[in-house]
């Protein structure tokens, strides 16, 4: 096996035991942003600010992957490409203006976010350009595999289900309302979390698009962020609501 190779694979696996080790972490600490920010935390900074700090190092990260390696438009690696960053394009420059109020995050937040970005968009960019599955070189027929047609489809549900829950919470208050509500338009009906659902979905359909085993490491490391969290969120609700949350789970609908 090629050296580089080698040691890409050893990041894949050691970041697939860290994803573990944080699933269960999360379960016992509440990652301190949005309504579970306390001063523990330490210094924070705005909201938006922090986002775009967040987010965007991975848009850029993918850029210059793309970039170095040719900038490429052959298919399917350009559209594997395209959709990340119609992803980031929007999770870094458009919801953060989008975001109501003047709630902080914790910087220590902000820059655990930021390492994992810039670990996240180089793997993944080594994946789609240096380290291509066979199935790359099929070219038209690439598309034409129900895998492939699959991949496209639950990647752009999942991205509409996230923006289409992103609108509902940002619409629950009106301007200078601080309460919290509880959000039951959408898949809010099934669901506490159906933003993280949405997430959860999209890269699903991105791992089963490209096939390439960091997609499927960036899975795990979504439901590993995602899905305590869900189970926080739903806690927290049940708490403030209690029977008005009904039958709802947490993140996965009717299952979870």
């Amino acid at each position: 096996m090629d050296h580089t190779l080698y040691i890409y694979n050893a990041m894949l696996w050691t970041m697939t035991v860290m994803a573990v080790f944080v699933f269960v972490a999360l379960y016992f600490v509440k990652a301190g942003y949005g309504m579970f920010r306390t001063k523990a935390w330490g210094w924070s900074i705005d909201n938006k600010v922090a986002w775009v700090m967040m987010e965007a190092p991975v848009f850029f990260v993918m850029m210059w992957m793309w970039v170095s390696q040719g900038a490429t438009i052959a298919m399917p690696a350009f559209l594997a490409f395209l959709l990340f960053q119609l992803h980031y394009f929007q999770r870094s420059f458009v919801f953060p203006l989008l975001m109501k109020g003047k709630s902080r995050m914790p910087v220590a937040i902000m820059m655990m976010g930021i390492t994992f970005n810039f670990i996240n968009g180089f793997l993944l960019g080594k994946g789609l350009f240096c380290f291509p599955p066979s199935c790359f070189n099929e070219g038209a027929a690439f598309f034409l595999r129900p895998l492939s047609l699959l991949g496209i489809a639950v990647f752009l549900l999942g991205m509409v289900v996230n923006l289409h829950s992103d609108h509902v919470i940002r619409h629950l208050r009106k301007p200078g309302d601080t309460n919290h509500y509880l959000p039951s338009k959408g898949l809010y009906r099934y669901v506490t979390s159906a933003n993280y659902f949405g997430e959860l979905v999209e890269w699903t359909g991105f791992a089963l698009f490209t096939t390439i085993p960091a997609a499927w490491v960036f899975v795990i490391w979504t439901a590993a962020n995602l899905v305590p969290r869900a189970a926080s969120i739903h806690k927290r609700y049940r708490e403030e609501f209690g029977e008005a949350v009904g039958t709802r789970k947490r993140i996965i609908p009717f299952i979870y």
